[in-house]
């Protein structure tokens, strides 16, 4: 059992990286194991201080700030799986790692942010925005991910992003609104790993239950989200849209008539997604019946099983 100096010394040391301060954070880890060289927690925590030294070494060699930080970035999916893979799990050390990897990507995005500047770059809002997000900010991530979408408004990965603060703010519905519009807008562009709320988790799962994974896995989200009552909150459609989308199925539907197997189970729930928001339109203007029972058939011809379940 940890005794209480250790703790006391881990709790120090759990403070050091969240700021960031690895090299210290390593020297106070070093000097604990001394004190108890058989303890897990210690060896898991400086097996998480060196790969972020590395990696923090590495992201130092890019040329640019924005490119350091997303270097950074980058790695919290790879050091996750890299930590999973020990076979145990220490909650504070990995809240504290989290803490450390977005701290010092904050750090080299911040250094190219202007609160005056009118044209920013969207991408460098969202990140600094997501930055703030993980750390747990999530009133000032709002602000940077709104003015993200102000400089983008098809963004699938900003209206994601945001879609996610506004959940964990309490905002479910606007939550939801943004979440179907940013599957819809490119299901492939939405980083599913980043997303924290209980409200597209929970659907991630269900999703992940039925056997799909990768970018399957993506273009299903919105189809099941829909037919599980979760990405139920429907806009209408401007004129211009209602022609895109029209564009977009007819594009689809040629394009999955020749494709290999693999790009269909893509293209399919794509264009299922597709056909969701054309009945939509179609219910929203009142559209004869006929124009609706003809694209059911042909969402029935492409999955019985999500036919089935959109008309029952």
């Amino acid at each position: 059992m940890i005794n209480e100096s250790v703790l006391g010394s881990m709790q120090q040391v759990y403070e050091l990286l969240k700021l960031g301060e690895l090299e210290q954070a390593n020297r106070d880890l070093a000097a604990i194991l001394q004190q108890d060289l058989e303890n897990s927690e210690v060896i898991y925590a400086l097996t998480g201080v060196n790969f972020w030294s590395d990696k923090l070494k590495k992201a130092q060699l890019a040329s640019t700030a924005f490119e350091k930080g997303e270097f950074l970035v980058s790695q919290w999916k790879p050091f996750t799986a890299y930590m999973q893979k020990l076979g145990e799990s220490h909650e504070g050390v990995m809240y504290a790692f989290k803490n450390c990897a977005f701290t010092l990507a904050l750090r080299f995005y911040q250094s190219l942010y202007r609160e005056d500047d009118t044209a920013g770059d969207p991408e460098l809002y969202r990140k600094i925005g997501l930055c703030h997000k993980e750390l747990g900010d999530y009133e000032l991530a709002l602000q940077l991910l709104e003015r993200a979408k102000d400089r983008d408004r098809e963004s699938p990965a900003i209206l994601a992003e945001l879609a996610d603060c506004y959940a964990l703010c309490g905002e479910v519905r606007l939550s939801k609104v943004l979440f179907r519009e940013a599957f819809f807008q490119g299901a492939g562009s939405v980083e599913l790993h980043f997303l924290e709320s209980g409200v597209i988790n929970r659907l991630v799962d269900q999703v992940r239950a039925l056997g799909y994974s990768g970018a399957e896995q993506l273009e299903w989200i919105p189809v099941y989200g829909l037919l599980y009552g979760v990405l139920n909150v429907k806009r209408e459609l401007r004129a211009l849209e209602f022609g895109k989308l029209k564009q977009a199925i007819f594009a689809l539907e040629n394009e999955i008539r020749d494709a290999p197997k693999e790009t269909v189970s893509i293209l399919v729930p794509r264009l299922i997604n597709r056909y969701f928001w054309l009945i939509d339109h179609y219910i929203n203007v009142h559209d004869d019946q006929a124009r609706i029972n003809e694209v059911l058939l042909k969402i029935k011809l492409l999955d019985t099983e999500v036919y089935n379940r959109y008309t029952m």
